[in-house]
């Protein structure tokens, strides 16, 4: 994980607590969990059917978005959480304000921080298509 994104998103001056700073941490630890390609794709799939039958597909996501809980709720498992967490922690956030403040705030909501990385991957999701 790139220090040096990392200290773009701590320069673009986001406060730790920032929507925007939370799924992009989350984002750039998916890779430390371990999700099944096929499992990954359904559930994102689901997530995708339940987001367009609410409305346009390509609104902006929420935490509170039923397509984001659904994610969640589907993939999640306590190694998967662990994995996030460590993920998270391998983040080299030191002397990083907002971005140390941001790691520290999803390691003490593990279920926030759940539900970040679930936005994230549905997020990743709509960036492709």
């Amino acid at each position: 994980m790139s220090r040096s994104r990392l200290e773009e998103l701590d320069a673009a001056g986001l406060d730790s607590h920032s929507p925007e700073l939370l799924v992009s941490l989350a984002w750039l630890a998916i890779g430390s969990v371990p999700l099944e390609e096929g499992e990954l794709k359904a559930s994102r799939r689901r997530a995708m059917l339940v987001l367009a039958a609410g409305g346009d597909p390509h609104r902006d996501l929420d935490l509170d978005s039923v397509a984001v809980e659904r994610l969640a709720a589907e993939l999640d498992a306590p190694e998967r959480r662990e994995a996030l967490a460590a993920g998270l922690g391998a983040l080299e956030a030191d002397g990083l304000q907002n971005v140390a403040g941001a790691v520290e705030l999803l390691h003490s909501e593990p279920e926030l921080a759940w539900r970040i990385f679930a936005l994230a991957l549905l997020a990743d999701e709509l960036a492709d298509e």
